[in-house]
């Protein structure tokens, strides 16, 4: 973890905000997409619509035009005006300090109150995404079946002092460094420690 910090000492999300609302609406927009084209939504969105309120406006129809460009727009269109009706009825517009008010929110899942949680709030959550996952099970850091094995793991074994961070280096090294296809091996600054590469020269040489 140490030699993540001094590659990235203060990371954080890749997506575009200016508000906890407005990560919370990146968010729930980012599931089975990218950041980059949430971010080009979202730069037309939020110059326009960036409250509860003013999303709410929209409506199902209004919205979809900004965010047809991402996957599962019709069902996350729907998804964020719920919850905005819901923020300015039950929570005075404000987005919730809490995981259970975040998951009670429609289109809002374990994942999404993580980072909610982790990014805006500062509390010392793990979301895991994909890029965690393969992360954690390539390098057999905190290995697990499902997202929440992955994530009690990582909780487990990562010292409070880092797992603030954590969320966030994962993410990035998994995204830029230990990609899905040809991780960047030679280009990993923590290579020495990981098994991925000690499993596949196994594999090699039980080949040859």
């Amino acid at each position: 973890m140490s030699t993540l910090r001094q590659e990235n000492p203060a990371p954080t999300t890749e997506l575009e905000y200016d508000s906890t609302f407005q990560l919370l609406i990146a968010v729930i927009l980012s599931a089975q997409s990218t950041d980059v084209g949430v971010n080009k939504a979202t730069r037309k969105l939020f110059p326009v619509a960036g409250t509860p309120k003013a999303i709410a406006a929209l409506g199902v129809d209004g919205l979809k035009p900004y965010i047809q460009t991402i996957g599962l727009f019709n069902s996350k269109a729907e998804n964020i005006i719920k919850t905005c009706n819901r923020l300015l009825t039950e929570h005075a517009g404000e987005v919730p300090r809490t995981r259970d008010a975040l998951e009670a929110l429609p289109g809002v899942g374990r994942k999404t109150a993580n980072v909610v949680l982790n990014t805006a709030f500062g509390e010392p959550t793990m979301a895991v995404d994909t890029h965690i996952f393969r992360v954690s099970n390539r390098t057999r850091f905190a290995p697990g079946k499902t997202v929440l094995q992955v994530e009690k793991k990582l909780l487990k074994v990562i010292p409070d002092e880092f797992i603030r961070d954590a969320h966030h280096w994962f993410i990035l090294h998994g995204r830029y460094t230990c990609t899905a296809r040809s991780p960047k091996c030679a280009a990993c600054t923590v290579f020495d420690l990981c098994e991925y590469p000690r499993r596949e020269k196994q594999a090699q040489l039980a080949k040859d």
